[in-house]
């Protein structure tokens, strides 16, 4: 298998890199920790390592330290004027290198090798009430794969601890491949009674999702691919990767671990967020009765801010300029969707909610973010069910977590253990500070 291949050759490097610094500058202070980030959740603490990606301030994220336009323009495409394969983004995350089209194909047929659900999967699935959250369906899918995880045989067999990493490679792989699937099987179940579209195996992974999803243009498979591809990573520290890792670094297999990341994933600060975002717009369009002025745009983000409600997809923990990631859905819906008018007021936002919140003083990037331009886009493309938008974020976000989690066992990154202090000892901390 050529990732096994590409992996295995760089390993001996890797490992000796890794222990050189542990072992000879284990004592050096990457930085210090303040009350403020112990209590506010350990925003901006630097305590994780990944080298899958990473979010400049300026440039956004890095995946392999290539940028977001860097990654769409050099991945290999099934035709000039298409998004990428996302088994060339799989690879580059994997690997480290940008692949030939030949090595971007080797990973998109091993995807279609391993894509055949065990029926079980289904009858859980159907076992559950009707009104179960898209999420939940997704997450116990998941889990209900875990009887096939060659990781947790090997383990039980006995392995050392060196080839951890391999069939922590091979569950990657297989869920991964299965995932349009399940979350195009989910779609069917709760919105379209039951009927579904089977995988084609002459279609890609991402066009395949487009597919059993019943949307057969070839707008809406560029627009699959290059959705999973932009939701594919974002750095360790968000929730769902952080989750998953700190699941997976117990020597949990990969599928409790993405189960884990997950059920982060749909929480209302995380991943729900894109379904804030439409809303939010849909709520312009409905008190407008359509497309409004840039005048009435801007008192709706007053209004907004005023009744102490945040305003959706505006704002970034680290970016302090506007996200790649919406710039490219963005230019996606400008070249493909002009006319839709859900789409014109997200347009008028983008221009007018930045000096809005520049003028109110309270956010530190004012600009938009991934979530702000996502459901916009699939909305137009007849995706109308804003409770399932999180499903597709976690089946794009399981290609870095699953990346980062081969690595971890590759490198051998121990079990998370934070140490925890009480409130009487950084009370205690506080006076020593102010003494003379």
């Amino acid at each position: 298998m050529i990732l096994k291949e590409k992996i295995e050759a760089q390993l001996p490097d890797w490992r000796e890199r890794v222990e050189k610094l542990v072992e000879e500058h284990g004592d050096v202070k990457v930085g210090d920790v303040t009350i403020s980030q112990i209590y506010g959740g350990m925003r901006g603490v630097k305590a994780l390592v990944t080298d899958i990606s990473y979010v400049d301030p300026q440039e956004g994220i890095r995946f392999r330290g290539h940028t977001v336009p860097d990654t769409l323009e050099k991945l290999p495409k099934p035709a000039q004027d298409a998004t990428a394969w996302v088994g060339g983004l799989y690879y580059l995350l994997l690997v480290g290198e940008i692949p030939t089209k030949e090595q971007a194909l080797a990973v998109e047929e091993e995807w279609k090798a391993r894509s055949t659900i065990p029926e079980h999967v289904f009858k859980v699935l159907k076992a559950m009430p009707r009104e179960t959250h898209p999420m939940m369906l997704f997450s116990q899918a998941v889990l209900s794969l875990q009887p096939a995880s060659l990781f947790a045989k090997r383990y039980h067999e006995g392995m050392v601890k060196e080839e951890y990493w391999e069939p922590m490679l091979e569950d990657s792989l297989n869920l991964t491949a299965k995932l349009p699937t399940i979350a195009a099987y989910i779609y069917s179940l709760k919105y379209k009674d039951g009927k579904f579209t089977p995988l084609d195996p002459n279609l890609d992974w991402g066009a395949n999702f487009a597919h059993m999803m019943g949307i057969e243009t070839e707008e809406y498979k560029n627009l699959s691919r290059l959705y999973f591809i932009l939701h594919s990573d974002h750095e360790s520290g968000n929730a769902s990767a952080h989750a998953t890792h700190l699941a997976a670094s117990t020597l949990s297999d990969i599928y409790y671990a993405f189960s884990a990341g997950l059920n982060s994933l749909a929480g209302p600060l995380h991943g729900l967020a894109n379904q804030e975002c439409l809303r939010w717009l849909m709520g312009i369009y409905d008190k407008f009765g359509g497309v409004p002025s840039r005048e009435q745009v801007e008192q709706y983000a007053w209004d907004t801010l005023d009744s102490g409600q945040v305003i959706p997809g505006y704002g970034h923990a680290v970016l302090r300029r506007p996200d790649p990631r919406f710039t490219a859905q963005f230019e996606f819906a400008k070249e493909h969707m002009p006319n839709d008018e859900i789409f014109q007021i997200a347009k008028l936002v983008y221009e007018v909610v930045p000096p809005v919140l520049q003028e109110q003083g309270k956010a530190k990037n004012p600009w938009a973010n991934v979530d702000a331009i996502s459901g916009t886009l699939q909305n137009h493309y007849g995706l109308k069910e804003i409770d399932f938008y999180t499903v597709m974020f976690g089946v794009g976000r399981a290609l870095g977590v699953t990346a980062n989690a081969v690595w971890a066992r590759a490198l051998g990154q121990p079990i998370e253990r934070p140490k925890s202090i009480t409130t009487a000892m950084l009370e205690e901390i506080t006076e020593r500070v102010k003494l003379p």
